[in-house]
């Protein structure tokens, strides 16, 4: 019987631990790329921009709806308007109201021509612009002496050129509370004038 050769043994022994080695490297290198994976899915980072996009449009109503009552929180009043219609009222005669009998009002510092309103700030908390969209009906005020000036993106009513407002305090239809109001605020009239009488 031959008698096998020194060292004949070795090179199986090598290839099998080279092999071993070679297997768990790749055994570690999948389980990396695994958790990698798993660790990119659930970044914040990642998950930000999708939390932002969905959040975009229930933040933006608010923003559209806030220029409605012309800057003026908490006084409950709307001064969105779509009729403008004369009223007769004790004392002052023929003024002009909106479609819930509230009367409207200009300011003298004002200017009509060409419409330039200067109620700003905490002015309109009081005096709140009153606002229409691109049509308004109209009951005893002529329709050609409407108009309207551009405010914050919106349309402030003018009425012979004078930019209307309604006073805060006017709570009710048919009330006068602003009339004279600091020898500057009066009732506005079916031809733009301002009313005369304490109403």
């Amino acid at each position: 019987m031959a008698t096998p050769k020194k060292g004949s043994s070795v090179t199986p022994h090598r290839v099998l631990l080279a092999s071993a080695a070679g297997l768990a490297s790749v055994f570690l290198l999948a389980a990396c790329g695994s958790s990698n994976d798993n660790a990119s899915g659930t970044s914040p980072v990642a998950s930000a921009p999708a939390t932002t996009a969905a959040a975009d449009p229930t933040t933006s109503a608010p923003a559209a709806s806030a220029p409605a009552d012309g800057g003026n929180s908490g006084s409950g009043q709307s001064a969105t308007t779509t009729l403008v219609t004369a009223k007769a009222m004790t004392g002052v005669g023929d003024v002009v109201t909106d479609e819930k009998g509230r009367a409207l009002y200009r300011y003298d510092k004002d200017r009509p021509n060409p419409s330039r309103w200067t109620c700003t700030g905490d002015c309109v908390k009081t005096w709140i612009p009153v606002i229409v969209p691109d049509s308004v009906r109209t009951a005893g005020v002529r329709k050609t002496l409407l108009g309207t000036v551009h405010r914050d993106g919106q349309k402030q009513l003018t009425l012979g050129g004078w930019p209307l407002y309604r006073y805060a305090g006017d709570t009710a239809a048919g009330q006068l509370n602003g009339q004279g109001k600091d020898g500057q605020w009066y009732a506005v009239t079916p031809s733009g004038d301002k009313a005369t009488g304490t109403g």
